[in-house]
Formats: C-alpha cells, sequence, structure tokens
C-alpha cells in the first residue's frame, strides 16, 4: 500500500519506476521484434506444405520464449546478467562475452527508447488507467515500426488485438468514447483502403499494404475519429523528413519501397500526448490568420 501510494503521488518516483520497467519491457520486445516475423514466416511455410499435401519440415520450436536468449555466432547462452538492458551492453563493451562478435548497438538502443517513451508516458498521463494503457499502446506500437521497418509487414498478432482493446476502452472511455472510436476504427481503415483502390486504379501499384488500413483503424479505435486528420498529416509530415533524410544521407534508392507503418505510429504517439494542445494551438493559428 505504501508503495501504491508513493507511485500514485510522487510523480518523479513514478516516472522513474516507468523507465526501469520500459527498459525491461524493451529487453523482451527486441526478443519479438526479431522472433515474430520468423514465427509467422513458419506458419506460412506450414500452411503451403499442408496445402500441396507435403511433409512438414522438422525444425527447433520457436516461440517467444524459446530456445533461450543466446548469440547467433556462436550460440552462447546468454546469462541473466549479461543480459540486462543497456548495462549488460556497455559492460560487455558491445561483444559476445565468448566469441567476441560485435553485438548489435540496435538492441540497447530499442531498450532505451522504450525507457524513454514510457517515462514520458508516465510524467505526461500520470498515475493512473490512461497511463497504464498508454504504455501499452507504446509498446505495441515501438514493435510494430521496428517489424515494418525491418520486413515491410505489420503482424495482425499485434494490431488487431490493440484494435478490439481500443474498442473496449471506449466502454469506459479512456481516451475516447464509444460512438467516436467505433467511427474511428471504420474511418481509419476505409480512408487508407480508398487511398490505395484510388493509386492502384491510377497506376497499376500497390502503394501501401494492409496493414497500414489495420493500424490507422487501431489508432482510430484508441483516440477517436477526431484525431484521424492529425494523424494522417503528422504521419505524412514524418514521412517526408524522414524518407527525405533517408535519401540524402544513406543515398537511399527513390524507387525502394518505404514502409508507412513507423511513420503512422510516430504520427499516432504524438496525437495521444499533445493532440489537443496541437489542434488547439492550430485553431488559435488559423483564426489569427483569418
Amino acid at each position: 500500500m505504501e508503495l501504491f501510494n508513493l507511485l500514485e503521488h510522487n510523480p518523479a518516483f513514478f516516472t522513474g519506476t516507468v523507465f526501469v520497467l520500459g527498459l525491461l519491457v524493451g529487453s523482451f520486445l527486441n526478443v519479438v521484434i526479431h522472433r515474430l516475423p520468423l514465427m509467422m514466416e513458419r506458419g506460412w511455410q506450414a500452411q503451403c506444405k499442408d496445402y500441396l499435401g507435403e511433409s512438414p519440415v522438422e525444425q527447433d520450436p520457436l516461440t517467444l520464449a524459446k530456445p533461450a536468449s543466446h548469440c547467433p555466432h556462436c550460440g552462447h547462452k546468454i546469462r541473466f546478467y549479461e543480459n540486462i538492458p543497456v548495462l549488460s551492453y556497455l559492460w560487455l563493451r558491445g561483444k559476445c562475452s565468448s566469441c567476441r562478435q560485435a553485438i548489435s548497438i540496435r538492441y540497447p538502443l530499442i531498450e532505451l527508447l522504450t525507457g524513454v517513451m514510457s517515462a514520458v508516458i508516465a510524467w505526461h498521463f500520470g498515475f493512473g488507467w490512461q497511463a497504464g494503457t498508454a504504455l501499452l499502446l507504446t509498446w505495441a506500437l515501438i514493435a510494430l515500426s521496428m517489424i515494418d521497418a525491418d520486413h515491410q509487414l505489420l503482424p495482425d498478432a499485434i494490431t488487431l488485438p490493440f484494435l478490439w482493446l481500443g474498442l473496449t476502452l471506449s466502454l469506459f472511455p479512456v481516451f475516447a468514447d464509444m460512438r467516436s472510436s467505433l467511427v474511428g476504427a471504420i474511418a481509419g481503415y476505409m480512408s487508407l483502403w480508398i487511398v490505395y483502390q484510388l493509386f492502384k486504379l491510377l497506376t497499376g501499384k500497390e502503394g501501401m499494404g494492409f496493414g497500414d488500413f489495420k493500424l490507422l483503424a487501431l489508432l482510430g479505435a484508441w483516440l477517436g475519429w477526431q484525431s484521424l486528420p492529425m494523424i494522417i498529416l503528422l504521419s505524412s509530415l514524418v514521412g517526408a523528413v524522414l524518407g527525405g533524410a533517408m535519401i540524402a544521407i544513406q543515398g537511399r534508392d527513390r524507387a525502394q519501397p518505404i514502409p508507412f507503418g513507423p511513420y503512422l505510429a510516430i504520427a499516432g504517439w504524438i496525437a495521444l500526448l499533445w493532440g489537443e494542445q496541437i489542434s488547439s494551438a492550430y485553431l488559435r493559428w488559423s483564426g489569427m490568420a483569418s
């Protein structure tokens, strides 16, 4: 009870606690980001084998829990003290303790990113249901963004449960009322679906994937239909800035497809925290401009 009261009445302690929790969750998200696409690929292969009447290929079990974390180079099983978020990476100097091969800096960066974003959520909302549910959404958006960046894939295993969770939260409501949430889910999906169909009709090409429709529907279910114009505008701005930076800095081919999911996720997260302030500022600006 004392801990509960401390978390509720001491914002700094609550934020610091959530930051540490975010680091731990970030470590788990690294597993999800790496393994979930592999698990999905195995599932698709098994379905193809079954459809063709072929025997499935025997493979070692792969889940989010098994096998235990290990070095991809030498198979060294990572001990618990080698798996402390960020600190273990610094202590090992970014190398496997067994074979001394380099460990990707991406792992501690995702852990740190998750910790920082979680702390921002905690500080912004304070102790309560909004912070707890916003943390879940934040972690899901991080996982979806990284998987989409790697594989141009937004797994239904994440988007659909969180879409339903957003609709469920509207019953209370936490971020949006039931009508706004339901209309937001429908409008979020249909708006990008219509853009997809028009682009395909005009160019004969597919401009985006169906996962993007589901992600925007998810955000509409959480934040209501009123947030959708802002999310679409912000995602376009973020995409233009980051996409242009990748082309300028990395020399990325302009014809190479760029996943849109991370931009939607960033825009949705911004709208989650500062949507009302942005809308109010825009209304004040437009009133002054007119």
